[in-house]
């Protein structure tokens, strides 16, 4: 038989000294200074890079902005002008100049308005709000107008402007004159009847006749210096048209009103007619000015309008808008 021989002993790794230094094989070095050199090649890499640049300089500002604001006082100061407009507000309103008690407190008003609108403003308080909303677009219109306000028009200019609207500028008719009424609820049918018949029982009698006599009524016996627009108003538009056609001196009608019938005596008309221009030429410079402010201020808006897109809800059928 043949004997086995033993197994040869396992041989084992030395041990490493702990002072010795791996050196890395060459090949790995190699393929990571390529890696990084890929990754730094990156335009996302640049880009997440700047950015986060451009936050931390932004983080940084703002925090030596905050410090420096919460460290130093808001300023408020108030114009030469401001201060004077101050005085003359309390001047026009108490006849008299203020005490410099008086003067101070109305200083100490001006910056305590001008430091709650500025807190106000600090806290969103304009937001949402319709008076300020209103406010301001008021302001907007004014500055639009100011422009147009700034020209001062030359006296040819105005005439030229006035032959074209001349009829802006015409004086109504004035008349005055006496009126008997008879009334329909009273005569019902035979008011107009009774009123031709009495113009006839006046013709040629003196103004204060005792035959000159009506139906009681609210409506005055005398009305002096009226214009056809007060007569309309008074007693509706075809009786100041037909008022106005009457003859002075005598007795006329009837002529019909809301009212009822009425004899009318006529004590003095005098025609409409246009003022020439130099009667009214600055009444003329003031209508060219609102004209010239209300074309400054469409053409300011048309601008404006036209920047903006307006979305509006679509209602569910059947709804209104």
């Amino acid at each position: 038989m043949r004997r086995s021989e033993p197994a040869a002993p396992e041989q084992k790794e030395p041990a490493r000294d702990p002072n010795d230094t791996i050196t890395p094989r060459p090949v790995a070095r190699s393929a990571a200074k390529r890696a990084i050199r890929r990754i730094a090649s990156e335009p996302l890499v640049h880009f997440l890079l700047i950015g986060f640049a451009l936050f931390v300089a932004n983080a940084y500002l703002q925090r030596n902005g905050d410090d420096v604001e919460s460290s130093s006082p808001k300023q408020i100061q108030l114009t030469l002008d401001e201060l004077r407009q101050l005085e003359l507000v309390f001047e026009a309103q108490w006849r008299r100049q203020p005490t410099q008690r008086e003067f101070d407190s109305l200083i100490e008003d001006r910056i305590r308005q001008e430091i709650l609108y500025r807190e106000g403003l600090a806290m969103g308080l304009d937001k949402d709000d319709e008076i300020v909303k209103r406010r301001m677009a008021q302001k907007m219109q004014f500055v639009s107008e100011d422009v147009a306000a700034q020209y001062e028009p030359s006296t040819t200019e105005l005439r030229n402007w006035f032959d074209a609207n001349a009829t802006t500028f015409a004086l109504p008719g004035r008349i005055a004159f006496r009126q008997l009424y008879f009334s329909p609820d009273s005569r019902g049918e035979r008011a107009r009847d009774d009123a031709a018949a009495a113009l006839l029982r006046l013709q040629g009698q003196p103004i204060g006749s005792s035959r000159a006599s009506g139906d009681p009524t609210m409506l005055q016996e005398y009305y002096a210096d009226r214009a056809p627009d007060q007569l309309a108003k008074d007693f509706g538009p075809a009786f100041a048209q037909a008022v106005f056609k009457l003859p002075a001196g005598s007795w006329q009608g009837p002529i019909e009103s809301g009212f009822g019938w009425h004899l009318l005596f006529v004590d003095s008309i005098v025609p409409g007619r246009t003022p020439a221009f130099e009667e009214i030429e600055p009444d003329v410079k003031t209508a060219w000015l609102g004209e010239q402010k209300a074309a400054a201020w469409k053409k300011a808006y048309d601008a404006m309008r036209a920047k903006y897109i307006v979305l509006l809800p679509i209602p569910p059928d059947g709804a209104k808008p």
